[in-house]
């Protein structure tokens, strides 16, 4: 079986690449066997694909290896797609070589600033089949987008619109899916909430599907990123305990053991299609409505139209609705606007002036005593990040934001700037008596978001609506957290390292979040579940947790079966149904 699983794998390769006498295009994320290096899928949207990434916390990883077919023996130019992520003085960390038939080309890539085509060297190929391997120098986070093997010496185009034309053109990618599904509702992203529309639904009898750009469910949740979740269940326990996590350490390997729960109790659903490692891409509407999301495989570059007459966004990016056109917020509101002004702490709770601020996304991390003096490389290239902060462990507050990056379009800066953080802390702490056997066990490579793209629905909830324990007629989901609002540190106190945040809280006995802010203001079949629901930036702070945002989910899922009974929206369902919506909810738990 494992035989038949590399050929079918090769299939697949070969026919993500193209090869002719004069040039042959490889996508790295194709390549049959990754080794240690891992697919990043992230930055899809800034840099135009998902990428291999040596993420070996400074121990150089497994090599990647494929095998490609050329139709002649020839010499080659060969280009690589990479960047240095620590562009300066400093020799780049990312650092790593393209290797072809065991031959290791002249250049060490990874060593140019920004997203761009590397010139590898030139090397002959044999007629046939050809190993192409990608070896990591050092485990710090080299990365690889695509490799090009040219009879010219003249690198393929950079802009991003240019070289997304002359991928399709070298791939011989069509711009519209060649398959096509059908489903009563598609839900886009798998976290918690996510996971919560598609139970609910499907306990309704809709056909459903699930598409997560990731190989395991959850979201924040997941063993990916560990973050425990909190809130409560309140009338959704019953679906929303097969989802959550117990209140282990952020950070803690014990969510590898949710991961599987998750999967089983998805599975259990016949009429739940998982589509897990495809990255939704596009929302193709006619007349302020959606027709069908597009979304390609992560590694293979297989690519699936979703049709459907009811769409739900769990992105927490707001991704589908943004290509949707919904309109949405960002940032962080002017107290005036919606009365937000808490003088206890001013500015850092609601500015005077509104800007582009949000709370931060974090990178976890943590490490081990490993019984034995460890060693850990030099890392100057981190320092001017990590300063003389010292740690071993990460937790909640390694977070970063500023006015000036923004949370989707700016994201691997982010991610970059906090592992630089991490990188650097810990060496501060190896110099440090008493950690000789301290080792960096284990550092997540995708963010971990608090908030970014809100959408706007028919109410946008602020923090005065949970100050005021307002009690909605289409209140569907409760919360008794208190308030939960981050700013960074350095806003107080300019010798803070700027990657460390605190919390500001404000507690209520509890709160309630209506079904109006779960569907979209201007497009008419779309529903929205998690942190990027209708809110201000401080209306946001309590009810961003994972449980409440499931709760979220598991309303939009039965709201979506009304859709479907009386043929109508999801504003017909508050207008028409609200009743009925409630009384689903109620007998939840039943």
């Amino acid at each position: 079986m494992y035989k038949i699983f590399l050929l079918i794998q090769n299939l697949i390769f070969l026919s993500s690449c193209t090869d002719s006498t004069s040039h042959l295009l490889i996508e790295a994320e194709n390549f049959s066997n990754k080794g240690s290096w891992v697919v990043d899928q992230q930055f899809v949207e800034q840099m135009g694909s998902p990428y291999l990434l040596a993420h070996g916390i400074g121990t150089p990883v497994k090599d990647a290896v494929t095998e490609v077919y050329f139709n002649k023996s020839t010499e080659y130019h060969v280009w690589v797609r990479t960047m240095n992520w620590v562009p300066g003085k400093w020799k780049a960390p990312g650092r790593f070589r393209i290797a072809v038939n065991g031959v290791e080309l002249s250049t060490v890539l990874g060593t140019n600033p920004g997203w761009n085509w590397q010139y590898a060297g030139n090397i002959k190929v044999k007629k046939g089949n050809n190993t192409i391997a990608l070896k990591d120098l050092t485990g710090f986070d080299g990365r690889c987008d695509a490799i090009y093997f040219s009879k010219e010496k003249t690198p393929p185009p950079n802009e991003k619109e240019e070289l997304k034309k002359w991928r399709q053109e070298k791939l011989n990618v069509r711009n519209e899916p060649a398959e096509q599904k059908k489903y009563d509702l598609v839900v886009t992203g798998g976290g918690i909430a996510g996971c919560a529309t598609a139970i609910a639904a499907a306990e309704q009898g809709l056909n459903v599907a699930l598409i997560h750009d990731r190989p395991v469910l959850g979201g924040n949740a997941s063993s990916e990123i560990r973050v425990h979740t909190l809130g409560i269940t309140w009338k959704y326990d019953r679906i929303l305990r097969m989802l959550n996590t117990e209140h282990y350490p952020n950070g803690s390997p014990e969510a590898k053991k949710e991961d599987q729960k998750r999967l089983t109790n998805i599975r259990k659903y016949h009429n739940i299609d998982l589509f897990l490692n495809f990255r939704a891409y596009t929302a193709n509407t006619v007349k302020n409505k959606i027709t069908s999301v597009d979304a390609r495989h992560t590694s293979t570059g297989k690519t699936i139209r979703f049709n459907a007459p009811l769409f739900v966004d769990c992105t927490g990016d707001g991704c589908t609705g943004y290509w949707a056109g919904a309109e949405y917020m960002y940032g962080r509101e002017s107290s005036k606007k919606y009365g937000e002004a808490w003088k206890k702490h001013g500015d850092l709770w609601s500015p005077e002036k509104p800007d582009n601020r949000v709370m931060g996304s974090s990178v976890l991390w943590r490490s081990a005593d490993a019984g034995k003096p460890i060693k850990f490389p030099e890392v100057p290239w981190a320092m001017d990040v990590a300063k003389d902060h010292s740690a071993i462990n990460g937790e909640w507050y390694w977070e970063y934001s500023t006015d000036t990056l923004n949370q989707t379009d700016d994201a691997e800066k982010i991610r970059d700037h906090m592992l630089k953080a991490i990188y650097g802390s810990f060496w501060n702490a190896k110099q440090k008596p008493g950690n000789e056997n301290i080792k960096l066990e284990w550092v997540s490579y995708l963010l971990g978001k608090r908030e970014s793209r809100r959408l706007m629905g028919d109410y946008i909830y602020t923090f005065n609506d949970a100050k005021e324990m307002t009690k909605f007629e289409d209140a569907v989901a409760k919360e008794v957290r208190e308030i939960d609002v981050h700013y960074q540190r350095n806003l107080v106190d300019t010798a803070t390292p700027d990657f460390l945040s605190n919390a500001l809280y404000f507690k209520v006995k509890e709160y309630y979040i209506p079904y109006r802010t779960l569907y979209s203001k201007n497009i008419s079949n779309l529903f929205m579940a998690g942190r990027c629901f209708s809110c201000s930036h401080i209306g946001l702070g309590g009810p961003r947790v994972m449980n409440t945002t499931g709760q979220m989910g598991a309303a939009v899922g039965y709201a979506a079966s009304l859709c479907k009974k009386y043929n109508t929206t999801p504003r017909g369902v508050y207008q028409n149904h609200l009743k009925e919506l409630l009384s689903l909810i109620d007998n939840c738990s039943r």
